[in-house]
């Protein structure tokens, strides 16, 4: 805004005070620590081994791997709201340097991905180059906030010495698969070696030896936890490209650029991710996580128990997964997801004889009928089907399954409501149970069967009923068949007895189903790291040697894939490499024995999430080319340790945007990795802290139009942008938003210092808070103060003594050292700082020259909030080594404790006195003193004691005769 901004550092005195901290200074004194902290490798942290070995006495030490979650090197660079969790985990791991930690504290890029590539179409510019030149900006940006990062371990995911890694760690998972009664990942050549050995049968009877290599690949694809299927996607004609169900916005749009998406079905790479959908939810427990992201998981993964069942059907079985198995005798029709494979095949030439009309759709045939109501739930998105909308739509697919519990023919139907991505694609429909089946049903004029006794005085007649009855308390009525009764049970009881039924009949099973789905891991797109995999003359997938790696992405003139009008669901991908002739089609000797050979390339690349699945572990040990990690370092700097079962990065900090994408990707990764031996931490990340955002007003005109924050005046509590009034609301900052501050400009009116403890202390790191320019003054007359307390600003000269500190002062301290130690170990930055103003405070006002030993501890105090102004006033005090490392100030704990503290005496819980008494004060002395004072003499004038209640150091209850 553009108010006069009593903040902004213009010192008018400065000619008669030269040695005044100022921004200018502070610039200067910022870049040269910098380029000190550089030159001498401050921050490298060594390796137990490995050429980033050395210091084997800080290798010794208790050690601390601290990270922050990926950031994109976007084009218009940094704003203030970036840096927070990046500052937060510096002045955390200077903290833990001085506490006597070997410290991993660094930062890489995630640069494959969309926006680069965006870019690259509209300019014709390389995305490589476009990418690469926002990646030195961004350095730039954050090397002049003086963060304390091992550089030697950065590296950005586009680096082909890196994504050769990703996809090394692609083909062990495509070359894996998932051992369910081990409950872990094994090679794929074990499985071969059961089949081959008559140990496991082949699915469909034959010998392993019997089948063609195109059918022996179809088979293993059933196994592998990389696999390439038909299956429905989410696709995007906007974007060209396929989309995960985590990118599909809530209203089933893209979540980048808004676009509708649809359901289609294609040939995809995916991630069988849903093998690990019991580990992901109870590994949870063993993490320090927060509990809303835990949630968030667990949600996600969605387990649930219940039961398997199998309704006949032409000689066939359509199988539903259902938590209610109780209700099977109330099951009065069946719904099949639209896309459902089986449909066609249960869809008879004509109608059956006594078909209602209106199950028909006013089709003269059940073909006619399916397709047109196919075409129809193609057009919506998922959340669009599973809407709450009162008017159901399905169609009667003119075939019956039988009931397993009673034998009654139930009609069969396809309708929106039912996902194929969900359960089996098939449901059961008790509509007296469920809403949304009760609507139905009433819609198309299906029985309702009461199989559980309401409990709200509505009777068990279904046709007075306006909605569903669901309960989990209620009996269960109306259930009784051959051989088996639920009547007059409660559902836990009538749950497991028909399960017991189902299995010892054949027609079903108790079973665990998830919401959790297969990870689509194909992306029609150029900017990505290429699939390792290529495709023989039958169409076989094969991996690549390791020594054909890294498979680098070719120059391409076009970096666009085709796009399409957003509400066009009738089109298909097409990629940028499928238009590379020259790189899809070669010639390859894979090294099986086979020779050279003629092989088509995948021209999918692997989503933008492969490459942030596994970079923790790419930082222990950047420069290996021979292993993804060497195992001891890994050990090492991962590892299980006490507290820490599944090891991990010691503390993890990022958005919470990320509880079911990267975070639930990532454990999955690492989870393959470890079960086949490659990494010995079953977790990537042990501690996970959530930043909150640094939020920023949003000024707009009357069209709705952000405005320039800077350029808005306030007037009487308005606000007016060139003469006219606009709204404020508080909100994200942003370019778009035109709010944006950019950490350049702070540091240049005040420096890196002042932006540190600003944003350290505007409030609890987990919660988000408002910038506020204007505010930053605060903490630059802190450092200002506290400079002065150390230098003469006339002189330059340090002013401080060798006298003994006196005891106020110690006091002062040595409580200020036990605050803030407590503070950083517990990320309380902003409490750490109120108590270092605190002291500050108190020796400014003691005046005279500050004790050398209190100026070391002030210095050594604020060193991880501010490590410029402590690295600078460190020398000035006359050390030659960096502040750095150095050791935190320790409390001493008879200093912590007052010299006295206040008690309370009550006398029928009114108080009647207040004694000064010693904090180490025992019960028996305190109730010798209280009952001794005047005061409490007098108010008991000559009464009795009844009984005296005593809690020293604080209070006294007196209770009289």
């Amino acid at each position: 805004m553009s108010e006069t901004n009593p903040a902004a550092p213009t010192d008018t005195s400065v000619d008669a005070a030269p040695h005044r901290y100022t921004a200018a200074m502070a610039a200067e004194i910022e870049a040269r620590w910098q380029d000190f902290w550089d030159a001498e490798g401050t921050y490298a942290a060594p390796n137990p081994k490995g050429d980033l070995a050395g210091d084997p006495e800080l290798v010794a030490k208790p050690k601390k791997f601290i990270m922050d979650m990926f950031p994109y090197p976007s084009g218009a660079g940094l704003h203030v709201g970036h840096p927070l969790g990046y500052i937060a985990t510096d002045v955390f791991a200077r903290f833990q340097r001085m506490t006597g930690h070997n410290v991993l504290h660094t930062l890489g890029f995630d640069a494959f991905g969309l926006p680069a590539e965006q870019y690259a179409v509209q300019t014709g510019t390389h995305p490589r180059v476009s990418t690469e030149g926002n990646i030195e900006n961004m350095k730039a940006q954050l090397r002049r906030l003086g963060l304390g990062h091992d550089k030697r371990r950065s590296f950005a995911t586009i680096d082909p010495d890196y994504y050769k890694w990703t996809q090394w760690i692609f083909l062990q998972i495509f070359n894996s698969w998932y051992d369910d009664e081990a409950k872990k990942a094994r090679p794929i050549a074990e499985l071969i070696a059961q089949f081959e050995s008559g140990e496991r049968a082949v699915p469909g009877g034959r010998s392993w030896d019997a089948l063609t290599a195109a059918e022996r690949a179809d088979v293993l694809s059933e196994y592998r936890l990389a696999y390439a299927s038909d299956a429905p996607v989410n696709w995007c004609p906007g974007l060209g490209t396929v989309l995960a169900n985590e990118e599909v916005t809530a209203d089933g749009r893209s979540e980048r650029g808004n676009f509708p998406v649809f359901k289609a079905k294609l040939r995809q790479w995916n991630m069988r991710i849903t093998a690990y959908a019991d580990r992901l939810i109870d590994d949870l427990d063993a993490l320090d996580w927060p509990e809303a992201i835990k949630l968030q998981q667990r949600n996600w993964i969605g387990r649930s128990e219940g039961a398997r069942v199998d309704f006949p059907i032409d000689g066939e079985n359509i199988t539903v997964f259902t938590t209610r198995p109780d209700t099977l005798f109330g099951a009065t029709y069946m719904v099949l997801a639209p896309e459902h494979p089986l449909v066609e095949k249960f869809t008879p030439a004509a109608w059956p004889e006594g078909t209602h009309d209106v199950w028909t759709g006013g089709h003269a045939t059940p073909a006619e009928a399916v397709a047109a109501y196919r075409a129809q739930a193609a057009a919506k998105s998922d959340v669009e089907r599973q809407a709450e909308a009162k008017d159901k739509t399905g169609v009667f697919i003119g075939a019956y399954a039988s009931n397993p519990v009673n034998g009654e023919q139930i009609p069969v139907f396809i309708a929106d409501y039912v996902l194929m991505g969900y359960g089996t694609g098939a449901i059961m429909a008790v509509p007296a149970g469920d809403q949304r089946d009760f609507e139905f049903a009433r819609a198309f004029e299906l029985p309702i069967t009461c199989i559980v006794e309401p409990t709200d005085g509505r009777g068990t007649d279904t046709s007075t009923w306006e909605d569903a009855f669901a309960s989990y308390d209620a009996k269960i009525i109306n259930s009784s068949g051959e051989g088996i009764s639920l009547d007059g049970l409660p559902v836990a009881e009538a749950k497991a007895r028909i399960t017991e039924w189902l299995e010892r009949s054949g027609v079903g099973e108790g079973t665990i189903n998830f919401r959790l789905r297969d990870w689509l891991f194909s992306r029609q797109r150029y900017w990505g790291e290429p699939f390792p995999i290529v495709y023989d003359e039958d169409g076989v997938a094969h991996s690549l040697p390791e020594s054909m790696l890294p498979l680098e992405l070719p120059e391409v003139e076009d970096y666009s894939p085709r796009t399409f009008d957003p509400d066009d669901a009738d089109t298909s991908p097409e990629t940028p490499l499928s238009r590379n002739e020259d790189w899809v089609n070669v010639t390859l000797d894979l090294g099986d024995g086979r020779g050279p050979r003629k092989y088509r390339r995948e021209t999918n690349t692997m989503p933008n999430w492969a490459g942030s699945c596994w970079y923790e572990l790419r930082y222990l040990d950047p420069h290996n080319s021979e292993a993804l990690v060497d195992p001891e370092i890994e050990q090492y700097w991962m590892g299980p340790r006490q507290g820490q079962p599944h090891g991990g990065v010691d503390l993890y900090v990022g958005g919470a945007e990320h509880a079911v994408l990267h975070l639930l990707y990532a454990r999955f990764w690492s989870k393959v990795l470890f079960d086949l031996g490659h990494v010995s931490s079953a977790e990537p990340f042990h501690k996970l802290f959530n930043q909150g955002m640094i939020q920023a007003y949003v000024y707009r005109d009357a069209r709705g139009i952000a405005v320039p924050a800077a350029e808005v005046e306030e007037r009487d509590g308005a606000y007016y942008y060139q003469g006219e009034k606009v709204s404020r609301l508080l909100g994200k900052m942003g370019k778009s938003l035109k709010n944006a501050v950019t950490p350049d400009e702070i540091c240049e009116e005040y420096g890196a210092d002042t932006l540190r403890l600003y944003e350290m202390a505007m409030g609890p790191l987990d919660v988000s808070r408002p910038w506020d320019t204007r505010a930053v003054v605060g903490q630059y007359r802190l450092l200002q103060r506290l400079w002065r307390n150390v230098v003469d600003e006339a002189s330059g000269e340090v002013t401080v003594s060798d006298a003994e500190p006196d005891e106020d002062t110690l006091r002062a301290l040595h409580k200020a050292i036990d605050g803030v130690r407590g503070d950083l170990e517990g990320m309380r930055f902003n409490t750490a700082i109120a108590k270092v103003t605190e002291l500050n405070n108190h020796l400014t006002k003691a005046g005279g020259a500050l004790p050398r030993s209190v100026a070391e501890a002030l210095v050594l105090l604020i060193a991880p909030l501010a490590p410029h102004i402590a690295e600078e006033l460190w020398r000035k005090l006359g050390h030659t080594d960096s502040v750095v490392h150095q050791d935190l100030p320790v409390a001493d704990p008879a200093y912590v404790v007052d010299e006295s503290v206040t008690c309370v005496v009550q006398i029928k819980g009114k108080v009647k006195a207040r004694l000064e008494v010693s904090p180490t004060i025992s019960d028996e002395e305190l109730e010798k003193v209280a009952l001794a004072d005047d005061k409490v003499v007098a108010a008991l004038d000559g009464a009795g004691i009844r009984k005296v209640i005593v809690r020293a150091p604080k209070l006294v209850n007196i209770v009289p005769a």
